[in-house]
């Protein structure tokens, strides 16, 4: 019996799987982009454009809970944390528009104390 030869290679199958993988890794890295704790971002009036993303976050909660890398973190362990971080890296805070003041004070001087140099704070836009 006589083996017919491949005229060419069919790559419907291939395209197909690396769609289905992209997709998965598009949604996968938004959900991680936008955090997976819940907060409630203050509003401001106009929205400036970040120069640069934030390479880490801290999150603080409404309940005043402080999250480092999604994990729920003490001030101690904070200032810890960061102390292994260089300064020069760019750092985002997302704080819930409840969150008492003096947590949000309690964060910043970490931060001012370690010498940060690129700190952002997310806001939404007031609508």
């Amino acid at each position: 019996m006589d083996e017919k030869e491949f005229d060419y290679m069919n790559v419907i199958p291939l395209v197909d799987v690396m769609l289905v993988l992209l997709t998965i890794v598009l949604t996968t890295s938004t959900f991680i982009a936008t955090g997976a704790i819940p907060i409630d971002l203050p509003k401001v009036t106009s929205r400036q454009a970040t120069a640069e993303p934030a390479q880490l976050m801290i999150e603080i909660d409404q309940q005043g809970i402080i999250f480092w890398k999604s994990r729920p973190i003490s001030l101690r362990q904070l200032q810890t944390a960061l102390r292994q971080v260089n300064p020069s890296v760019p750092l985002m805070i997302r704080a819930d528009q409840t969150v008492k003041l003096q947590k949000f004070v309690d964060v910043i001087d970490i931060i001012k104390q370690l010498k940060f140099c690129h700190v952002m704070l997310q806001t939404e836009e007031k609508q």
